[in-house]
C-alpha cells in the first residue's frame, strides 16, 4: 500500500463521465470496442465489478455531485433540484480547489447552473442530449440538423451555457464541431489556465457519448463497418466469454437470456450492423478525446498526482426513436437510436437496460487511476459501491470536510461512504444497503440479497410493473433465479427496509 498524502500533496482529480453507455462496452470490461486509452488507466489502476449508478441520467448525476440519494434532494424521474444538500464543487472550493466542468448538466432549473453550485467554470450542455454536430439552428449551406421529434418545438433547441450566460439556441460557427471533441477542447484550455499555479484542480468532465442521437465521424464510424455482421447472438456470447476469462463476471451467473430476435432471422442486417458501428464509433472518439486530457495531466507533469475516475451514468438503453427514416444513423442530420438488440449486447451479461433497476440498468464500470496511490495496477475489486460514494471518496482525499450546513440552513447529511480504502487494497465496511427508485421501479440490496421490482414510467419503454423479484447475488447477480416465492420472509424484510428509507427520503427532502 502506498503512503496516502499529506496535505500540501492533495491530488488534483478528473471525474468523467459517460451517457448510456452498457457495462460490457469497454474493452477492459470485455468488449470489442477499441477503447486503448481507458484501457490504459485500468491497466495502471483499479475496476471496480460491483458499482451501482441511479439507472437515469439526471438521478445519477444528482448524486454524484451530491453524495446522498436523489430522493433526498427533490425532483422526479426524469430531473433533479438537489435541494438542502451542497455539490462536490461546493466543498472542493472551500477546500481550495479549482472547480471546473465541461459537458452535460442535467438538473431541474430549480437546481441552478454549475456556477451557481460551486463551479468556477462552466461550458456545455444545459439538458439531456442534443445533435453532436449541430446543438441550435440550421446553419447556411447546410441541411438542418436531425432532432428528437417526440419534442414540441420549443423543446428541440436544447440550452447550452458558458459560465453564467445561456445561450439557447446554441449554434456553433465552426462547421468541424462535435460535441465530444468541443467539450474536451474547453477542459484542455481550463487544464491551460487553471493547472499550473498551486492550487489543486478538480475537472468535471461528463461527455454526452454514446447517448443518442447515433452521430460520428465518418473516419471513426468506418473502423467499425462489418464488425457486427456476425450478429448479437454471436457477439454477446463473445463478450460474455471474455467476461469471464478476465474475471469481470462470475461464470456460475450465467447468461440472461437473448431480449433480441435471432440474428438469422434478421433481413436488414446491413443497417444493424451500422447502427452499433456508429454507437461503437461514438465511444471510440469518447476514448480519444479521454486520451487528450491524459496527454495534458502527463504534460504538465501532474500525472502520478491525479486521481483518474471513469464511470457511466447508467446501462445502455432500449429506447426506440428513428425520426429521420431517409437518412441513416451518422451525420448531422440523422436521429437515430441503437435499440434493444444491441444494447442488449452492450449491458452484457445483466438484463434490462436504462430505466430499470435490475443490474442491466444499474450496473457500471468504474476506473479509477492514480499512480500516487494505487499500486495494485490491473486489478479487480469485487467490493460493492454506490454512486454516492463518489462525494465521500472525493472529499476524503482532498482532506476537505462536509458541512453540516450552508448559508445557515441544514443539509442532507452526506450518505455516501469513501471508497479510498479500496483504492489502497484494503477492505472497507460498506453500506448496511442500498436503496433504488426510478419511476415505479424500486429496489434493494442487503447483504447477499436483492430485492427489485419491475416497472418504469417512461412510455416509450413500457408502463407496466411487477411484483417483487428476489434474488441470492452471489449466485445469481444475473436475475435468473426468482427466489420471492421461496423465501416471503426475505421479501417482507426488505421491502419493509426500503419503505422505511423511502419515507426517510421523504422527509429529508422537505428538510425535517
Amino acid at each position: 500500500m502506498k503512503e496516502q498524502k499529506t496535505e500540501m500533496e492533495r491530488p488534483n482529480i478528473v471525474l468523467i463521465m459517460a451517457d448510456d453507455m452498457g457495462f460490457s462496452d469497454l474493452g477492459c470490461y470485455g468488449g470489442e470496442i477499441r477503447t486503448p486509452n481507458l484501457d490504459s488507466l485500468a491497466e495502471g489502476g483499479l475496476r471496480f465489478t460491483n458499482f451501482y449508478n441511479n439507472a437515469l441520467c439526471s438521478p445519477t448525476r444528482a448524486s454524484l455531485l451530491t453524495g446522498v440519494y436523489p430522493q433526498q434532494g427533490g425532483g422526479g424521474s426524469n430531473s433533479t433540484k438537489m435541494q438542502n444538500c451542497v455539490t462536490l464543487a461546493d466543498v472542493l472550493k472551500t477546500a481550495g480547489y479549482h472547480t471546473l466542468m465541461s459537458g452535460k448538466w442535467h438538473h431541474h432549473q430549480d437546481a441552478g447552473l454549475p456556477v451557481e453550485r460551486g463551479f468556477d467554470r462552466f461550458y456545455g450542455l444545459i439538458s439531456g442530449c442534443c445533435n453532436y454536430f449541430n446543438p441550435g439552428k440550421q446553419r447556411p449551406g447546410e441541411n438542418k440538423p436531425g432532432k428528437k421529434m417526440s419534442f414540441p418545438e420549443e423543446k428541440r433547441m436544447r440550452p447550452w451555457a458558458i459560465d453564467d450566460k445561456v445561450i439557447k439556441p446554441f449554434t456553433p460557427k465552426d462547421k468541424n464541431f462535435y460535441t465530444t471533441d468541443a467539450f474536451t477542447d474547453q477542459a484542455l484550455e481550463y487544464l491551460d489556465r487553471y493547472g499550473s499555479d498551486d492550487k489543486p484542480f478538480f475537472l468535471y468532465l461528463p461527455y454526452t457519448a454514446p447517448h443518442y442521437p447515433l452521430q460520428a465521424w465518418p473516419e471513426d464510424i468506418e473502423k467499425y463497418r462489418g464488425e457486427y455482421m456476425g450478429g448479437w447472438d454471436e457477439l454477446r456470447q463473445r463478450r460474455y466469454e471474455r467476461m469471464v476469462e478476465m474475471g469481470i463476471v462470475e461464470k456460475q451467473w450465467g447468461l440472461s437470456p437473448s431480449d433480441s430476435p435471432p440474428w438469422d432471422e434478421v433481413d436488414n442486417k446491413e443497417a444493424w450492423d451500422l447502427q452499433m458501428a456508429v454507437y461503437a464509433a461514438m465511444i471510440d472518439r469518447m476514448d480519444q478525446n479521454i486520451g487528450r486530457v491524459i496527454e495534458k495531466v502527463e504534460s504538465m507533469g501532474q500525472r502520478d498526482n491525479t486521481l483518474f475516475l471513469f464511470l457511466s451514468d447508467n446501462g445502455s438503453t432500449a429506447e426506440d426513436f428513428h425520426f429521420t427514416p431517409d437518412v441513416s444513423p451518422g451525420p448531422m442530420e440523422s436521429y437515430h437510436t441503437v435499440d434493444q438488440p444491441w444494447a442488449n449486447m452492450s449491458n452484457t451479461p445483466f438484463r434490462l437496460y436504462k430505466f430499470f433497476n435490475h443490474e442491466g440498468g444499474i450496473s457500471t464500470p468504474l476506473i479509477a487511476s492514480w499512480p500516487g496511490c494505487i499500486d495494485e495496477d490491473g486489478a479487480l475489486t469485487h467490493q460493492d459501491g454506490h454512486i454516492i460514494d463518489i462525494m465521500a471518496t472525493l472529499l476524503d482525499v482532498a482532506g476537505a470536510e462536509y458541512p453540516d450546513s450552508i448559508s445557515g440552513q441544514r443539509i442532507v447529511p452526506l450518505e455516501g461512504k469513501s471508497l479510498l480504502p479500496v483504492l489502497q487494497g484494503e477492505r472497507r465496511e460498506g453500506h448496511k444497503a442500498l436503496y433504488w427508485k426510478t419511476g415505479n421501479s424500486r429496489a434493494v440490496i442487503k447483504g447477499g440479497w436483492k430485492l427489485v421490482q419491475f416497472g418504469d414510467e417512461i412510455a416509450s419503454v413500457s408502463e407496466e410493473q411487477g411484483p417483487w423479484e428476489l434474488y441470492y447475488r452471489p449466485n445469481d447477480r444475473c436475475e435468473l433465479n426468482d427466489l420471492a416465492a421461496d423465501r416471503p420472509d426475505k421479501v417482507e424484510e426488505l421491502s419493509r427496509d426500503w419503505d422505511i428509507w423511502n419515507c426517510r427520503c421523504s422527509e429529508e427532502r422537505k428538510g425535517r
